[in-house]
C-alpha cells in the first residue's frame, strides 16, 4: 500500500516540483541492471520515481532496526522506495549483498547500483567496482547504465534538507553480455565488462573520467 502510495502521489509531486529531465527508457520487462554514477544522496530516491518499474536498492541494515515508531516509520518508507536491508558490518558483507541482488534479478526485477561504491566528492567519474559485472554475468541481465545531472546541486554533501534545482536523469542503451556467458569467474572479463559499463555512464554523463578508484577523505 505504502509503495503505492510513493509511486502514485510521491512522483507525480516531485515531477512537478523538480521537472526532471529523463530521456530514454528500460526494458519493460526482465531482469535489469541500473549502473549509475553517484552524485548525491538522493539519487537512490530520483532513480526510484524516474522509471515506472519498481528498482531495488542495496540498504544498510540498521536503517531497518529498531523498536520505535519514528524507526518503524523510516523502516517502512525505505522498504517502499525499494531498499533491500544488507548487513555491510560483517566479513560476508559483499557475498551478502550479492546475494540478495541477485534474488531481485533472478526474480525478473529491476536492480540499481553504483558501481562507483560511493558518492564522488570532486565530481569526477571513478573506476567502477566488478560487483555490476558479476551480477550481470551470473543472472543474464542486461545493464542500462544511467547519467544523473543536478542532483548535488539538490542535496549537495553536508546539507539535510533539498533544495530547487534542475535534474537530468539519462537512461542509455541496454548492455547485453551474453557473448561472455560462463566467464563469470574471470576476472579480466568482470573488468572488461565494469570498463565498458563505465564508459558507457562516462559518454552519457559527460563527467571527466579517472580510472582509480573513489576514496573517501580519511576524515569522512
Amino acid at each position: 500500500m505504502l509503495q503505492w502510495l510513493i509511486r502514485h502521489t510521491l512522483r507525480p509531486l516531485a515531477h512537478a516540483v523538480y521537472r526532471p529531465d529523463i530521456s530514454g527508457t528500460i526494458p519493460p520487462k526482465g531482469p535489469v541492471i541500473l549502473a549509475a554514477n553517484h552524485r548525491s544522496a538522493i539519487d537512490t530516491a530520483v532513480l526510484s520515481l524516474a522509471v515506472r518499474r519498481p528498482v531495488a536498492f542495496l540498504g544498510k541494515a540498521e536503517y531497518f532496526e529498531g523498536s520505535g515508531l519514528r524507526a518503524k516509520m523510516l523502516a517502512a518508507f525505505l522498504g517502499a522506495l525499494g531498499y533491500v536491508p544488507v548487513d555491510r558490518g560483517n566479513a560476508h558483507a559483499a557475498l551478502s549483498a550479492l546475494s540478495a541482488a541477485r534474488t531481485v534479478l533472478d526474480s525478473g526485477g529491476v536492480f540499481g547500483i553504483y558501481p562507483e561504491g560511493t558518492r564522488s566528492l570532486d565530481g569526477k567519474l571513478h573506476r567502477g567496482h566488478t560487483g555490476v559485472a558479476s551480477l550481470a554475468l551470473a543472472t543474464g541481465a542486461v545493464v542500462v547504465p544511467v547519467a544523473l545531472s543536478g542532483t548535488e546541486k539538490v542535496q549537495p554533501i553536508g546539507k539535510k534538507l533539498p533544495r530547487l534545482a534542475r535534474i537530468g536523469v539519462r537512461f542509455g542503451e541496454p548492455l547485453d553480455f551474453a557473448r561472455y556467458d560462463g566467464l563469470e569467474q574471470s576476472p579480466a572479463i568482470r573488468r572488461a565488462v565494469t570498463d565498458e559499463i563505465m564508459y558507457a555512464i562516462h559518454e552519457l554523463s559527460g563527467q571527466e573520467y579517472v580510472d582509480s578508484y573513489h576514496k573517501l577523505p580519511d576524515a569522512a
